[in-house]
């Protein structure tokens, strides 16, 4: 059942575009990679190199003249480096900050096979290359992970103890949790985010929206209560897995929480949100606002990209939905090997709490029977003493 549930996981979890959104070009005279259709921009690099396992990744890397931190960015399903390059710069200009995105093994015109495995070797890949090739410090990067992209980014976080932040967007418990809402992690689940975010030392920003059909907001919410260091999060009322960059608060947000976490020390960041006092009403905030119309033009920047022509690509949210109509009868099936699972952990834990029970009652009756011999051997050596002293 193991193997089977994985692989069915697996298949949700990743929707490459397909046809990839852009095409690599690398120009005559200068040698430098672009990115087709987009026009050639000063502060934007494209980049290419490998991971641990060999797989090209490509990745581009936006530059900001008064950054102070770099957004290392895992983005969502149904979507490439080619959909998400307007937020990139957008988010870079209005946040003020470097941003480095990239495409997982099998996305866009990264080489390989998507799979969890392949998803860590590639951030690595990312990380080290900032380090490597821009200077960057654990302590100035700022990893932002999006739906499937929050895999990647916690794996990573837990295991980097002097990072600047962990920003979550519509992030997932885990892949197995999506499909059903299991109570224990199975060794067989994927991006096991709900084991690993109590490992995360820096501040976290959680984002989800209220309305979130394929990831639901349950999911941000306990990501959020088992972190160590809380920062207020942002639910977005009515908004859904594929539109949360249209609401004006999302922009706001983001920039008090990166201006926070910039005027702090690392891993001595006091916010007004402590981790005492999470459970108070203001420690989360709802916006009601309508998606912005015109601030900026609908970005193909989202989880859910815009079709290109003759692209037989679907939403993920259409994705999802049709998986799910299409092994109905698998899913059923799992529900009920759970059920059946849970069941016989509960029956054996039960028996074992009786067994338990019914020991320690054996064995206080041995003691109890212990006593009362006690009780009768005494008098009985006392009148044998007796005896012996009246004998001539």
């Amino acid at each position: 059942m193991g193997g089977v549930t994985s692989s069915m996981a697996a298949k949700l979890a990743f929707f490459p575009p397909n046809p990839p959104s852009y095409k690599l070009v690398k120009e005559e005279v200068t040698d430098l990679l672009l990115m087709e259709p987009f026009p050639h921009r000063e502060n934007v690099e494209v980049l290419q190199f490998r991971n641990r396992r060999g797989t090209e990744i490509v990745a581009m890397y936006v530059r900001h003249p008064m950054a102070k931190s770099t957004v290392l960015y895992s983005h969502g399903n149904a979507a490439d480096i080619g959909q998400m390059y307007e937020l990139f710069v957008e988010l870079s200009i209005h946040l003020r900050v470097n941003l480095i995105g990239y495409d997982y093994s099998g996305y866009g015109q990264s080489s390989g096979k998507p799979s969890e495995t392949n998803t860590y070797a590639d951030i690595e890949a990312v990380y080290k290359y900032l380090e490597e090739n821009y200077g960057a410090k654990q302590e100035d990067i700022i990893l932002y992970g999006q739906s499937v992209g929050s895999g990647p980014t916690l794996d990573i976080a837990a295991r980097l103890p002097q990072l600047r932040a962990v920003i979550l967007h519509s992030p997932i418990l885990s892949g197995l949790r999506v499909m059903y809402p299991v109570k224990k992690t199975y060794w067989f689940d994927i991006y096991k985010n709900i084991d690993k975010i109590p490992l995360v030392k820096c501040p976290v920003l959680v984002i989800h929206g209220t309305a979130d059909e394929v990831v639901d907001c349950s999911h941000g919410k306990r990501l959020w209560e088992l972190c160590q260091q809380k920062y207020e999060p942002l639910w977005l009322k009515d908004g859904n897995h594929c539109n949360l960059e249209l609401y004006p608060e999302y922009l706001r947000h983001l920039r008090r929480f990166i201006s926070t976490v910039e005027k702090s020390p690392p891993q001595r960041l006091s916010f007004r949100r402590s981790v005492d006092k999470v459970e108070q009403s203001r420690g989360s905030t709802d916006f009601s606002e309508k998606p912005r119309k015109s601030m900026e033009k609908p970005r193909k920047s989202t989880d859910c990209r815009d079709k290109p022509p003759k692209s037989t690509d679907r939403t993920e949210k259409q994705k999802y939905h049709e998986f799910k109509f299409k092994n109905s009868e698998k899913l059923d099936k799992l529900k009920v090997q759970f059920d059946q699972t849970e069941r016989s952990t509960e029956r054996s834990r039960r028996s074992v709490e009786y067994n338990n029970d019914k020991s320690r009652s054996i064995e206080f009756q041995e003691k109890s029977r212990r006593s009362v011999d006690v009780q009768f051997e005494r008098p009985r050596k006392s009148i044998d003493w007796l005896d012996k002293i009246r004998a001539p």
